[in-house]
C-alpha cells in the first residue's frame, strides 16, 4: 500500500504503462467536487491530451484554459455523429465565460438533435435565471419532467424558488436533490441560505458541505447572493468574504465582494477586489463596468455635512447641489418624525448623468426601477440631465429612495420587497399629491384583465415578471395597498407593519397583527377599495384608447371644433392619463387655437394637478398664468419644472425674476445662481440679476461681488453701474 498516493497521477501512469482507459470527465469532476485540486488538475491534464476533441475540451476547461476548450468543443461539435452532450457542455462553458447568447443557441441546437434532452433544458433555465426571466422555471420544470433523477435540476429549482421567496418549495426541491445525491452541495447551500435568511444557524449545513469539500466557497457565495437579493448587503459582504476564505481562487466571489462594497459606498477595497478578479479572467459585464465606473469617480465632486454625502458630476455640481441638498434635508426632517427614528450614519446620494453608469449600480438586481436604487445608506440615481425632459422627476425619486433608506435601517433589512417598494411609492404621494401613484395604461389593463397578485405572492411580480409590464404593475399595486392601509387603518398601521417586519414577522403575521385580517381577507378588502377607486376606467379603457387615437388625428389636422367637442367626454373616461399625446395636450392646443386662453389655462392646470410632467406643457401653463396676472401660480408652476428638468437656463431666469418681484429673495438667489451654473452667453446680465437678488436679501457683500463680476464682463453695463452705486450708498448708511 502506498500512503498519500496521488490518485490522478496513478490513473495517468496506469493508462500509459498498461493500456488502461484514460480518466473520464466525470471522474475528474468528481475529484474537483471533493476539493482535491491537485489530483483534479492532473486528471484534467490527462484529458487534455486525449485524441477525442470532446474529452480534450473537458480537460482544457478543467485546467481553466478556456480558449483551448472552446476550440476543442467546436471541433467536437463539427464531427459527424456528434452527440447533444457536446453542445450542452459547450453551452455551459460559454455560460461560465459570460456568453449567454451563444450558450442559449447551443442549448437550442442540442434540443433540435434530441427534443427530450433534460440537460439542455436545464441550460436554458440557467441562462433565463441570469436575466430574471419567468421562463427559467418552465425550462427547469421540463428538465425535471424529462429526468426526475437529475439532481442538478432540483438544485437549480431550489435556488430559483428561494429567489422567488417560495421558501417551502425551495426546501422541498433542495431535499429532493439531496435524496438523489448525498453530495448535492448546491442544494445544501440553499438549505444553509434558508436558515441564514430566517436568522437561524446555517452551521449544520455548512458542516455537511465541508465534509464533502472543505474548499467549496460557492456555498458561501450562494448565501451571499441571496442576502444581497434580500437587500442585506452587509451580511452579503460577510458571506462573500467567507467564500474567498474557503477558496481564494473563486474569482466570481472576489468580483461580487467588490461590487457590493461599492454599493456600501467604498472605493479602495472594491477596486482591489475587482482588479484581482479581472486579472484572473473574471471579465463579465458586471466586473468590467464596475471598474469603469470606479475610474469615472475622478470626474465627480463630493459634498459632505453631518448627515449627508452628495456625489455629483463636476460639470453639473454647481447647478444641482443647492436643489439636492435642500431636498435631502427636507426629506430627512420629515422621515425622522414620521418613522420616529434617525439614521445611524450619513446617507450617501450618488447622481449619475450617464444612465449607463447608473445601470452598473443596479446590474444583477431584479425588479428595480430604472431611476434610483438604494443600498443601505447609499442611494444611486439618475441625474435629470441623463433622461429625456419629462421622463424623470428627481424629487419624487429621491423621496422614494430615501424611504427605502429609513425602512431598511428600521427593519435591519428584514422587509419584503413589496412592502418597502409600496411604502416608498406611497410616500411620494404623501410628499406631493402630484407625485401620487400613477394609474398608467399598463396598470389599467392589468386591473381590467385581473392580473393583480395576492399580497402573499406580490414579491414575485417584482423579481420574476410573467408579462412585460408586471414590474410596473407591481409597483402600483404595492403602493396602492399602502394607500389603502393608511386610509382605512391610519399611518400608525403602516408604521406598525414596519415594526412587525423588524421583529422578523412574515407578511401574513404582519397583516394579522396590525390590520386584524388574514391575507385573503385583506386581498378581498383591497380589491373592493381599488375597484371603487378606479370606477369604470378599466372597463372603458379600450374605448378611451380608440377615442384618443381619433382625437390625435383631429388635433394633427387642427380640427379644433372636433377636438373641443370630443375631448371632455374622453377625459371623463380616464382623467389620470398624463403621458405622451394626452387628451390635455390636444384640448389645450385646440383652446389656444380658438384664442381661449382661460380655457387652456384651466385644462393645463388640471393636467398639472394630475401629475403631468411635460416641461413644454408646464412652461406653456406658466406663461398663460403670467399673462393673466397670476404671478404666484406662474412661479409655482416653474418651480415644479425644477423637479423635472432643471437644465433650462430660461426657466431659472424667469423664475428668479418672478420670485424677486414677489419678495422671495432667497429663491431668487438660488435661481439666478442656477443661471450662472449653466454658463449663459450673457454672463453680465446673469451676474447683475444675482446681485439684485443678494441686495434685496440684504447681503451687500455678495451683491457687490456679483455686480463687480457683471461689470468686469461688460464695463459699460449701465444697470450694473447704477446698482453698484446703490450698494455703495447703502454701505455708508
Amino acid at each position: 500500500m502506498i500512503a498519500h498516493a496521488n490518485f490522478g497521477a496513478i490513473l495517468v501512469l496506469a493508462s500509459a504503462s498498461i493500456g488502461w482507459a484514460a480518466p473520464s470527465p466525470d471522474s475528474c469532476r468528481e475529484l474537483q467536487k471533493h476539493g482535491k485540486k491537485g489530483e483534479a488538475a492532473t486528471c484534467f491534464g490527462a484529458l487534455s491530451r486525449s485524441a477525442d476533441p470532446y474529452v480534450r475540451a473537458e480537460g482544457f476547461w478543467g485546467m481553466e484554459q478556456y480558449e483551448q476548450a472552446n476550440v476543442a468543443f467546436r471541433l467536437a461539435a463539427a464531427q459527424p455523429g456528434s452527440k447533444p452532450i457536446v453542445k450542452v457542455r459547450w453551452g455551459m462553458l460559454l455560460h461560465d465565460r459570460f456568453n449567454n447568447q451563444e450558450a442559449a443557441d447551443l442549448f437550442a441546437e442540442a434540443l433540435k438533435q434530441e427534443p427530450g434532452n433534460a440537460e439542455a433544458y436545464l441550460g436554458l433555465a440557467i441562462i433565463g435565471a441570469d436575466g430574471f426571466d419567468s421562463h427559467a422555471a418552465e425550462d427547469a420544470a421540463k428538465a425535471i419532467a424529462l429526468d426526475p433523477k437529475l439532481a442538478e435540476a432540483h438544485e437549480f429549482m431550489a435556488n430559483l424558488d428561494l429567489e422567488n421567496q417560495k421558501i417551502n418549495d425551495a426546501v422541498a426541491e433542495a431535499d429532493k436533490a439531496i435524496a438523489l445525491s448525498d453530495e448535492a452541495l448546491e442544494a445544501m447551500a440553499v438549505r444553509a441560505a434558508v436558515e441564514i435568511l430566517a436568522d437561524r444557524s446555517p452551521d449544520p449545513w455548512f458542516d455537511r458541505i465541508h465534509a464533502v469539500n472543505p474548499s467549496y466557497g460557492e456555498g458561501f457565495a450562494l448565501a451571499g447572493y441571496h442576502l444581497v437579493m434580500n437587500r442585506r448587503y452587509e451580511d452579503g459582504v460577510k458571506y462573500y468574504r467567507k467564500a474567498i476564505e474557503a477558496d481564494p481562487r473563486l474569482w466570481a466571489a472576489h468580483s461580487q465582494l467588490g461590487i457590493n462594497l461599492m454599493r456600501l459606498g467604498q472605493e479602495e477595497e472594491p477596486l482591489k477586489e475587482l482588479e484581482l478578479a479581472y486579472d484572473n479572467g473574471q471579465k463579465d459585464a458586471a466586473t468590467v463596468n464596475s471598474l469603469r465606473l470606479l475610474d469615472s469617480y475622478k470626474n465627480f465632486a463630493t459634498f459632505r455635512d453631518e448627515t449627508t454625502i452628495l456625489r455629483l458630476r463636476k460639470n453639473e455640481a454647481d447647478l444641482l447641489r443647492p436643489y439636492f441638498e435642500a431636498e435631502l434635508h427636507k426629506i430627512m426632517a420629515t422621515y425622522n418624525v414620521k418613522y420616529k427614528m434617525t439614521l445611524p450614519a450619513p446617507v450617501q446620494v450618488e447622481v449619475y448623468p450617464d444612465h449607463e453608469d447608473f445601470a452598473v449600480r443596479t446590474m444583477g438586481m431584479p425588479g428595480l426601477g430604472a431611476l434610483g436604487v438604494t443600498f443601505g445608506e447609499v442611494v444611486a440615481m439618475d441625474s435629470p440631465s441623463g433622461r429625456k425632459p419629462g421622463d424623470f422627476n428627481w424629487g419624487s425619486t429621491l423621496w422614494h429612495e430615501m424611504s427605502h433608506v429609513y425602512i431598511l435601517s428600521a427593519t435591519n433589512h428584514r422587509v419584503p420587497r413589496w412592502f418597502t417598494e409600496g411604502l416608498a411609492v406611497h410616500e411620494e404621494g404623501q410628499a406631493n399629491p402630484e407625485w401620487a401613484n400613477r394609474l398608467t395604461p399598463e396598470v389599467l389593463a392589468a386591473i381590467r384583465d385581473k392580473k393583480l397578485l395576492p399580497v402573499a405572492d406580490i414579491d414575485r411580480g417584482f423579481i420574476f415578471p410573467e408579462y412585460p409590464a408586471q414590474v410596473v404593475v407591481s409597483y402600483f399595486e404595492a403602493g396602492s395597498m399602502c394607500d389603502f392601509i393608511q386610509q382605512r387603518w391610519g399611518a400608525d398601521a403602516l408604521l406598525g407593519m414596519v415594526h412587525s417586519y423588524a421583529e422578523l414577522k412574515t407578511t401574513p403575521e404582519a397583516i394579522q397583527e396590525n390590520l386584524k385580517l388574514s391575507t385573503s381577507d385583506f386581498d378581498n378588502a383591497y380589491m373592493a377599495w381599488l375597484t371603487k377607486q378606479v370606477g369604470s376606467e378599466p372597463a372603458e379603457f379600450d374605448r378611451w384608447r380608440s377615442g384618443l387615437k381619433e382625437l390625435a388625428g383631429q388635433g394633427k389636422e387642427k380640427n379644433y371644433d372636433a377636438v373641443l367637442a370630443a375631448a371632455p367626454a374622453l377625459l371623463n373616461l380616464y382623467p389620470e392619463y398624463v403621458g405622451d399625446a394626452s387628451v390635455y395636450l390636444f384640448l389645450a392646443a385646440a383652446q389656444l387655437g380658438k384664442h381661449d386662453k382661460p380655457g387652456a389655462t384651466a385644462t393645463l392646470t388640471e393636467y398639472e394637478k394630475m401629475g403631468g410632467e411635460s416641461p413644454e406643457l408646464l412652461n406653456e401653463l406658466a406663461t398663460l398664468e403670467d399673462e393673466q396676472g397670476d404671478k404666484k401660480a406662474a412661479a409655482a408652476t416653474l418651480d415644479r419644472i425644477n423637479y423635472i428638468y432643471p437644465e433650462n437656463e430660461e426657466l431659472h431666469r424667469r423664475l428668479g425674476e418672478l420670485w424677486l418681484a414677489q419678495g422671495n429673495n432667497a429663491g431668487a438667489v438660488r435661481e439666478f445662481t442656477a443661471v450662472l451654473a449653466l454658463k449663459p452667453l450673457d454672463k453680465a446680465s446673469a451676474q447683475y440679476n444675482l446681485a439684485q437678488a443678494y441686495f434685496a436679501q440684504g447681503d451687500k457683500a455678495k451683491a457687490e461681488e456679483s455686480v463687480l463680476a457683471a461689470l468686469e464682463t461688460a464695463p459699460g453695463f449701465r444697470p450694473a453701474q447704477k446698482l453698484l452705486l446703490e450698494i455703495e450708498a447703502a454701505d455708508k448708511k
